[in-house]
């Protein structure tokens, strides 16, 4: 898709859990492809990752490429498993003796370190010693032409703004889904990303929002929004919401169970934590599509 004169394409690079008999079960060894050498599928492809499965999509320019990457790939990563089922959560809670008795390779945690948008430093490696794996929904964002140095300093300045203003598009809204800050003790905290040779890894968002084309549509409309905000207000992602940044409420979600927001944002009853009336402020006021804004028109 082109947008202010530059093409821009989305992929994503989600990992799921898997179950066997309605249990937890680690899905070390169960299909081919490692971070290294992924299995090519048609418009993908898949991999192990630690105890969770991992699948990424072709690069994709609109949604509906996008819809049709996220299913084919998932529909094929079902089918090479047989007896199992998909357990999409952020959070999976396999227990430190079932952990311990993986291989070595099972359960290390991270590879390459991430970075904050906030300060331009790396983040630090997460701790493995926990009875809990955790599961992401990355997201890619493509615009280079030729491939760039990663480190470029022009480039990295690209992706502290952009990453700014995913955090306050994607990153907030998607808090009211997922409200569990387990992950965001090892991944995940705002500002999360990689620079890439292509454009950027956004490494904020849990699975939370793979599994529905509701919120699959979500994701790719607000990650153009995004971009589309930074071309007019650079410092976009720094806004307040009822008195904070997007920052500041993904960092501190930590107790919210969202029982007042629902996932379109209205309020159920009651009074809002504060950090809920941000989410609200930032769909109210600052042109930050909420979840119904995606939802199918009627005829």
């Amino acid at each position: 898709m082109k947008i202010k004169g530059h093409n821009f394409t989305i992929g994503a690079d989600p990992e799921v859990f898997v179950k066997r008999y309605g249990k937890l079960s680690s899905a070390y060894g169960l299909i081919p492809g490692t971070k290294d050498d992924p299995f090519i599928v048609k418009n993908g492809a898949v991999q192990v990752d630690g105890m969770a499965l991992e699948f990424n999509i072709d690069p994709a320019a609109t949604l509906e490429q996008f819809q049709k990457n996220m299913s084919t790939v998932l529909d094929q990563m079902t089918k090479m498993v047989p007896g199992y089922e998909l357990f999409i959560q952020p959070v999976a809670d396999f227990g430190f003796d079932y952990i311990n008795g993986q291989p070595k390779e099972a359960k290390e945690l991270g590879c390459n370190p991430d970075f904050n948008a906030y300060t331009m430093k790396p983040n630090p490696r997460p701790d493995a010693d926990t009875p809990f794996r955790t599961a992401s929904g990355h997201i890619h964002i493509g615009w280079r032409e030729e491939p760039v140095d990663p480190q470029d300093a022009t480039h990295l300045e690209a992706c502290q703004v952009l990453v700014q203003a995913l955090d306050l598009y994607v990153g907030l809204p998607l808090m009211c889904l997922d409200p569990d800050n387990r992950r965001r003790q090892l991944y995940g905290k705002a500002g999360a990303f990689r620079p890439k040779s292509y454009g950027l890894e956004y490494r904020v968002p849990s699975n939370v929002w793979i599994g529905k084309e509701l919120t699959r549509a979500f994701v790719f409309g607000n990650t153009v929004k995004a971009i589309e905000a930074v071309f007019e207000n650079p410092d976009v992602g720094l806004t307040k919401l009822n008195g904070y940044t997007a920052k500041e409420v993904i960092d501190n979600w930590d107790g919210v169970r969202t029982a007042q927001v629902d996932a379109e944002g209205n309020m159920i009853d009651g009074t809002a934590h504060p950090y809920e009336m941000a989410v609200l402020e930032a769909f109210s006021y600052h042109n930050v599509p909420s979840f119904r804004d995606y939802l199918p028109k009627e005829v």
